[in-house]
């Protein structure tokens, strides 16, 4: 159909224009995808085989659906790749506020019209992308806001009584008649709100101070909603909830490996810091592992959650703090050192709601332990498991290393050093050479550094070697040859 040619209603029938209501537009085109193979929801990573089939199932029946989940779990992002499976483009009658159907009209506005012109009436048609509008449920937000009100400018400039449906100004869920309309975190809207809801969703018409006004709404509903709403701020009035046909539970990442895919895909890196800044893989799974750790952390709240949000944030931090190093060290190119991870310590502290425990801790101190028990959590993937007591016969794989430290009155390794000086620095513990080339001999060599860093850190979290903060730097130590050269 060429919809640049058909500008009237007359034209518009002789098209062969069929109307059907969204919710019936959604399930055709889910249809057609699922025939052809096509993914619904692109870029949506986790989700392939638990919530994605449960949404195809409740747009199939023609369902109002609440994405429940907490915080960062891409409920938003579901319910804006809705639009897709819409039809490109859809007409409306020319000036109508409400997106009248031609063939189907609602309003005054637009039968009046129709009546006037017939198959002159002029059409107008909107891009899909326009039929998705989103309200954020805050507590200041009112009938009038999303159903309407009584206009008394409109009234005074069309000399019409306030019993005249004209004087009213629509809200934003009737001028999103036909479209997607989300509302986020509704547990948030007061009841009486919600309770304006009602025969939207039951009966798919709206009232407005007390007019025998019916408009019959076309409408998909998105709601979404953290469970933590249910007890901390509101909740969803049970008669409302009762209207709403399929609630869908959402999660955050069930593996390491999503959650790199995500942060990958979200991070929108500058190109400069992708071309010169290094990123070993280890470092992408140490910054997800923060996400994970934090999640089971006695300092963190976990009725909050940690969002998706915090990994893409901390790898950004991450970048850029190599890349200032890098700039201010004159160095054309580099590497990420474990010592940058300090870098992300804003993005996580703000990230995270503390409970007694890390309040007392602090947000920094919390924010420095979850990357240090996210460095031992991984530990045990590329190193052999550091055992608290060992047997008499068996060989410490770290002997040599902690040897190395318990000859030596201190090692230095500054924030501020070169790659060179850097990478001498590290070449001059020696038994990290032997360690590495024997339990992960396949490791790239512009890993190698890195991996140096983790094995330090690795055995400082647990209790084999000590470090202390520097002003520019880290400072490890034997741990116990310190204190014995100390008392010599």
């Amino acid at each position: 159909m060429n919809y640049e040619t058909i500008n009237t209603l007359g034209q518009l029938k002789e098209a062969g224009w069929i109307s059907r209501s969204i919710k019936d537009e959604l399930r055709e085109h889910l249809i057609e995808r699922l025939q052809s193979g096509k993914p619904t929801f692109e870029d949506i990573h986790g989700y392939e085989h638990t919530v994605i089939p449960e949404l195809e199932r409740a747009i199939l029946s023609k369902h109002n659906i609440n994405l429940l989940g907490l915080r960062g779990q891409a409920k938003t992002r579901l319910a804006r790749q809705m639009v897709n499976l819409l039809d490109e483009w859809m007409p409306i009658v020319g000036g109508s506020e409400i997106n009248d159907d031609p063939l189907n009209p609602i309003s005054r506005y637009a039968t009046e019209l129709i009546e006037e012109k017939g198959s002159d009436t002029p059409i107008t048609w909107i891009h899909r992308s326009e039929r998705f509008a989103e309200k954020l449920a805050t507590p200041d937000v009112t009938v009038a806001d999303i159903v309407g009100d009584v206009d008394p400018i409109k009234a005074a400039n069309l000399k019409l009584s306030y019993a005249d449906d004209r004087v009213i100004h629509y809200g934003m869920i009737p001028r999103a008649n036909r479209s997607i309309f989300v509302i986020n975190e509704l547990p948030d809207l007061q009841a009486r709100i919600q309770v304006a809801l009602f025969n939207i969703l039951q009966e798919g018409d709206i009232q407005i101070r007390g007019f025998k006004l019916r408009l019959p709404l076309d409408m998909q509903f998105v709601f979404t909603a953290n469970p933590e709403d249910y007890t901390n701020r509101g909740s969803i009035v049970t008669p409302l909830k009762d209207r709403i046909g399929s609630q869908i539970l959402t999660h955050y990442p069930e593996t390491v490996a999503i959650a790199r895919t995500i942060t990958d895909q979200e991070a929108n890196l500058d190109e400069r810091q992708k071309t010169k800044v290094h990123v070993p893989n280890l470092v992408k799974d140490l910054i997800e592992e923060i996400g994970f750790v934090a999640r089971e952390s006695e300092f963190i709240d976990e009725k909050s959650g940690i969002s998706a949000r915090m990994s893409i944030t901390a790898f950004q931090n991450l970048m850029s703090t190599a890349e200032r190093r890098m700039l201010l060290s004159g160095d054309e190119t580099t590497t990420i050192r474990y010592s940058d991870l300090l870098g992300i310590v804003p993005a996580i502290t703000g990230k995270v709601e503390l409970v007694y425990e890390g309040e007392q801790e602090g947000a920094g101190e919390v924010a420095k332990i979850l990357i240090g028990d996210a460095t031992a959590s991984l530990f045990d993937d590329y190193f052999p498991k550091i055992e608290k007591l060992t047997k008499d016969d068996e060989k410490d794989p770290y002997e040599e290393v902690l040897a190395w430290f318990f000859e030596q009155s201190g090692f230095e390794l500054e924030d501020t050093l070169t790659n060179k000086e850097y990478e001498l620095m590290l070449d001059s513990i020696t038994p990290l050479d032997d360690l590495i080339k024997k339990y992960q001999p396949e490791i790239a060599k512009e890993d190698t550094y890195f991996l140096k860093e983790f094995i330090l850190f690795g055995l400082v979290e647990f209790k084999k070697l000590s470090k202390y903060k520097l002003t520019t730097g880290m400072r490890f130590n034997d741990l116990y040859g310190s204190y014995l050269s100390g008392l010599a």
